[in-house]
């Protein structure tokens, strides 16, 4: 049936890829079908998708992404053909992961334990059991594989064409060689997508452009970081050995020695390549508008060892020629996950793009956008694709030379905190020379350099492993210096934003869960919620004078924070100001703290002078700057927010003023620890997935007010609950979230952090698990590196659970 060109929709999707397409499809079914259009300037699947490999797994050590991928394997294997009529063709040969090293073995095993506890069918084999099922491929050296046996691949073409058709059947237009041509904003807030057909005004307009997306994101004054890369694969001829067999190989995966996959197609091999130097970024300007069905020349020059070793290790295709080509661009972001949902400082305009494996991820993906524009919120944690992750420093020259670092990387074992370096530091605090002098290993957030540790006798980047590590010594001594005397913490990166004016009370009392500051130099920590009354984000707030407040929270929320303030705002006369880049911070903590910021300073810091949970200003080194009472570390201490001006002198201040009492820098890593000690919960355990009561921090909210999402927060029905757990140390490996807890035997949920608490001696961490779990005393199991470990749920803190030191106006004995 033929449709008019409609002039106005409530969805515009941009983009007939499998992203695109996935989100018409995931919209029809959130009931959005009907009012939703999407184009597409040629064909379906014409620009990237149709040349995808199509292979997808349970090997991944991302939670959530796992959630997404089990979703994807469950509707490739059966449920998108039952419901459609459409064919998939999908191959469900399973697959093997390789290691050749026990660094590798230790990425298998900790991506063992995540898949347990998502319930995936995953094992860790031995050589002879991949020999039996594989038994073409060479494994001189192998150690072992995780083997994922519901694995597949599938015809990208064939299982787009069928959200194609699931979307048309849920009443969503699609519109085929139709270019948009301009995406602009109207004054009412509405979407005007410009066509070669005519124009839609639409409510919300969804960018899933693919190698496009970057450019049609300029349209609208959007910097949207994505970077096309060129990736090869190659179909041999046929293959004698394959034409006796009755089943299909499994899919391998060999990191180490092709940096890529092999795989039956057909009757015939497909090797593809994921080579780990001199990458090829292409369109660093734009994407030729012309680019349909493109493939590029074969590199042969660029991929040619790796290829070598594919036929090393598969020697039956050694003789084989190359019967088919395949070189193409994929975009990639410049930390390797997509941009999936709202685009920065605008309302409406969603991201669905920079997908580097759309077969892969794209339909879980897609489904959570979907619910996220329809419903208020995701149902998986969507920090890691959020595209508000990136700030204006991800200019156009950054994000190319960001995404061939992550094209490098694609085959390399991820492991935890892995150091990225390329065009680093690119927002140094005014203390990242010094510190840095001194020995500090940095980290990269929101842009901001921000200390980890600081390395004694080892060298700085030499320190990657899923098990313990020297690092972990350092720590411990970071987190002794902390709780025994004094520790000093360069906290810049934290987001820090003002906000003004005759209604700001108002605005924020509505926005947020616990009761405001009421009196000047008051603090109060408390949440942001969304519509379905889960977590935006938690944010200290300070009232500053009776109409401006002070608000703190974690680096990566900034731009969060914003567009939260600004969209929810209904008429109030509010200034809203960005003091990130422009003020510094820093943190001092332990039983010394006072000693030693009251040798740099006349104001009065005893209890009666300066009480817990306020703020005031004070003058250290020369500078005014807002001295704040609160502790993250769960000791005696202030965070000190002060101009960039004033922030090396403030430092120097206290550094000479703590030598006589031990003082000791420290970073991220050992306040991670310190937090986990105190039982404070963080940005993994307070996310978009959860409410106030699933997260165990209700005592945040206040019942005798109306807040954004108040009507949802009260509920006591529970799927799941935040439990905290002291975890028996082996003094091998510690985990590193997402590993199965069980209880009798079955998995009752998963961790969601975990840290060593080096004052106590056990690990600790936060899991979210089912309610009957969850009483203090119960005794549990978490699977860490494959391998169950005695846990139990603990009802207070590990470390001063009354917290009394934070408040005490005496000082510890400092150790000798």
């Amino acid at each position: 049936m033929a449709h008019e060109f409609p002039s106005h929709a409530r969805v515009v999707i941009v983009g007939g890829g499998i992203m695109g397409v996935g989100l018409a499809y995931h919209l029809g079914h959130e009931g959005w079908g009907t009012d939703s259009v999407l184009l597409e300037k040629a064909e379906l699947t014409s620009g990237s998708t149709w040349h995808a490999a199509g292979q997808i797994t349970h090997s991944t050590s991302s939670f959530g992404l796992g959630k997404c991928v089990d979703y994807n394997i469950g509707l490739y294997s059966g449920g998108l053909e039952a419901e459609t009529g459409q064919p998939v063709t999908w191959h469900g040969c399973g697959s093997f992961r390789l290691a050749y090293t026990e660094d590798e073995m230790d990425w298998l095993r900790h991506t063992l334990s995540v898949g347990r506890s998502l319930g995936f069918n995953i094992e860790l084999v031995g050589t002879e059991e991949i020999a039996k099922l594989h038994p073409f491929y060479n494994l001189d050296g192998v150690l072992g594989a995780l083997h994922t046996p519901d694995d597949g691949h599938v015809d990208p073409t064939n299982v787009t064409m069928a959200m194609a058709a699931g979307a048309r059947q849920k009443g969503v237009q699609i519109i085929r060689h139709c270019r948009a041509t301009n995406i602009t904003q109207l004054p009412s807030g509405e979407w005007q997508v410009e066509t070669e057909k005519g124009t839609i005004t639409c409510e919300h307009v969804v960018n899933a452009g693919g190698t496009y997306a970057r450019q049609m994101g300029e349209w609208s004054g959007l910097q949207l970081p994505m970077t096309s890369m060129t990736h090869h694969y190659f179909v041999t001829e046929p293959v004698p050995e394959f034409e006796a067999l009755d089943t299909e190989l499994p899919v391998i995966r060999d990191d180490k020695k092709v940096s890529g996959y092999i795989r039956m197609e057909q009757k015939r091999g497909l090797i593809g390549i994921y080579e780990k130097e001199n990458p090829n970024s292409v369109w660093h300007d734009h994407c030729p508008w012309d680019y349909e069905n493109w493939l590029f020349d074969a590199d042969y020059d660029r991929v040619m060892p790796y290829l070598e070793e594919s036929l090393n290790r598969m020697p039956i295709f050694a003789e084989l020629g190359i019967q088919r080509e395949v070189h193409g661009a994929i975009s990639h972001p410049p930390d390797g996950n997509p941009l999936i949902g709202p685009a920065p400082g605008v309302r409406n305009y969603w991201c669905c793009c920079g997908t580097q494996i759309g077969i892969g991820w794209g339909p879980g993906l897609t489904r959570e956008l979907a619910r996220w524009m329809v419903h208020g919120a995701a149902d998986i944690s969507m920090r890691d694709y959020d595209p508000r992750r990136f700030g204006a420093y991800a200019t156009k020259d950054w994000q190319v030379v960001k995404a061939e670092e992550d094209y490098c990387l694609r085959h390399e074992i991820p492991f935890p905190h892995f150091n990225r370096l390329a065009e680093r530091p690119i927002k140094p605090s005014p203390l990242h020379n010094l510190l840095k002098a001194k020995g500090a290993v940095h980290e990269e957030v929101y842009g901001f350099e921000r200390p980890r540790f600081f390395a004694k006798g080892i060298p700085k980047e030499d320190h990657y492993s899923f098990n313990r590590s020297p690092v972990d010594d350092m720590v411990a001594a970071e987190v002794k210096a902390v709780r025994e005397r004094v520790g000093i913490i360069d906290v810049t990166a934290f987001t820090k934003v003002e906000v003004s004016g005759p209604d700001a009370y108002a605005l924020l009392d509505r926005l947020t869960a616990n009761r405001m500051p009421q009196k000047v130099g008051s603090i109060t920590l408390t949440h942001m919620l969304n519509r379905r009354g889960r977590i935006e984000l938690e944010t200290t707030i300070v009232r500053l004078a009776d109409d401006r407040f002070y608000l703190v929270c974690a680096a990566f929320f900034e731009q969060r924070l914003l567009d939260h303030l600004n969209q929810q705002r209904d008429g109030e006369d509010v200034t809203i100001t960005a003091l990130s880049a422009d003020w510094s911070a820093l943190a001092i903590n332990g039983p010394r703290a006072r000693d030693v910021l009251a040798a740099c300073t006349d104001a009065d810091l005893s209890n009666a002078g300066f009480r817990w949970l306020s703020a005031q200003e004070i003058t250290v080194a020369g500078h005014k700057i807002w001295a704040l009472r609160v502790s993250y570390a769960g000791e005696l201490g202030w965070e000190l927010h002060m101009p960039n001006a004033a922030c090396v002198d403030v430092y120097n201040a206290l550094w000479a003023a703590g030598e006589a009492h031990g003082i000791a820098d420290y970073g991220s890593f050992a306040m991670n620890a310190l937090r986990m000690e105190k039982g404070f919960k963080g940005a993994g355990e307070l996310t978009n997935e959860v409410t106030l009561a699933e997260a165990d921090v209700l005592r945040f909210a206040k019942q005798d007010k109306t807040f954004l999402g108040s009507d949802k927060t009260f509920n006591t029905d529970l799927p799941w609950i935040c439990a905290y757990l002291e975890i028996e140390p082996d003094g091998v490996a510690d985990g590193h979230g997402g590993e199965a807890v069980m209880l009798n035997g079955e998995v009752v949920g998963s961790t969601a952090s975990v840290a060593y608490g080096s004052t106590i001696g056990k690990i600790l961490a936060f899991a979210y698990i089912k309610p009957e779990a969850a009483a203090p005393g119960t005794a549990l199991k978490v699977i860490i590196h494959g391998a169950p470990r005695a846990a139990k749920v603990l009802g207070e803190p590990a470390y001063d659970p009354q917290s009394l030191l934070p408040r005490t106006d005496m000082v510890k004995e400092a150790a000798e």
